[in-house]
């Protein structure tokens, strides 16, 4: 994307899993599994939940930074493992299923990172934001895009991987 703007994998951190196991089998180091039966509660009543008051509620409560007026679409997913890792700012759209990832789970490590929904973004129906993204001010993501880099402000990303599309 940018060149000024530093690469996500500058913004994860990396937790090494040495083992004969990849490191999903060692979540319950990584996070308490109590703290994640009740995200997980938590997060199945967002998603299904129609009322976007209660959805921004719930998802204070696990530590997802919720802005005024944010609209979370049915069946949308913020990360189970570190919700509190999301930012989401004011009057932002999160569609229909999609789903934000502050988390990966490799063979030899998992890493974790922050993600930021900038005011007024719109991510579409589907896509999925990987862990150490910010999506900028007024962006938009389509529907079914796969964000791996940074979207600046006022940009448009679409497709796997999502790739800032010219309006030229």
């Amino acid at each position: 994307m940018s060149d000024d703007i530093p690469p996500r994998h500058d913004r994860v951190t990396r937790h090494p899993t040495p083992g004969r196991t990849n490191s999903l089998w060692r979540w319950p180091d990584a996070r308490h599994p109590l703290r994640i039966v009740v995200n997980y509660l938590v997060i199945v009543l967002v998603r299904h939940s129609p009322s976007l008051r209660a959805k921004n509620w719930l998802l204070r409560r696990i530590g997802v930074t919720v802005g005024e007026g944010v609209s979370w679409g049915l069946e949308s997913t913020p990360d189970v493992f570190w919700p509190e890792l999301i930012t989401v700012d004011d009057g932002a759209i999160v569609g229909y299923d999609a789903t934000l990832l502050c988390h990966e789970f490799l063979q030899e490590e998992y890493r974790t990172g922050s993600v930021r929904v900038g005011k007024g973004a719109m991510i579409g129906a589907g896509a999925v934001v990987l862990p150490g993204v910010e999506i900028g001010a007024g962006a938009s993501v389509a529907a079914n895009s796969l964000v791996t880099e940074d979207v600046p402000p006022g940009a448009t990303a679409v497709g796997v991987p999502a790739e800032i599309r010219s309006d030229e």
